[in-house]
């Protein structure tokens, strides 16, 4: 296994508290590549606020926009 990811939230990665993990396997090799850790039940409340304060400006960005932003997480 090579690393451990981390959550991202409101712009920010931030490590899990629940010291729980799930893999994350290579869709090619079918071996475990990572783990993520699972968000506690506080975590999901504080993702869930963030997205839904982050929904009207994401909303109105153009759709150009957002496939550039998007884009840049591929990379």
């Amino acid at each position: 296994m090579s690393n451990t990811l981390h959550h991202y939230v409101n712009g920010a990665r931030v490590a899990g508290t629940s010291e729980r993990f799930g893999d994350v396997f290579d869709p090619a090799t079918g071996e475990v590549a990572a783990r993520v850790p699972l968000a506690s039940a506080s975590e999901t409340a504080r993702v869930i606020d963030a997205a839904a304060a982050a929904f009207p400006a994401w909303r109105d960005t153009p759709p150009l926009r957002r496939a550039a932003i998007l884009f840049r997480f591929k990379e």
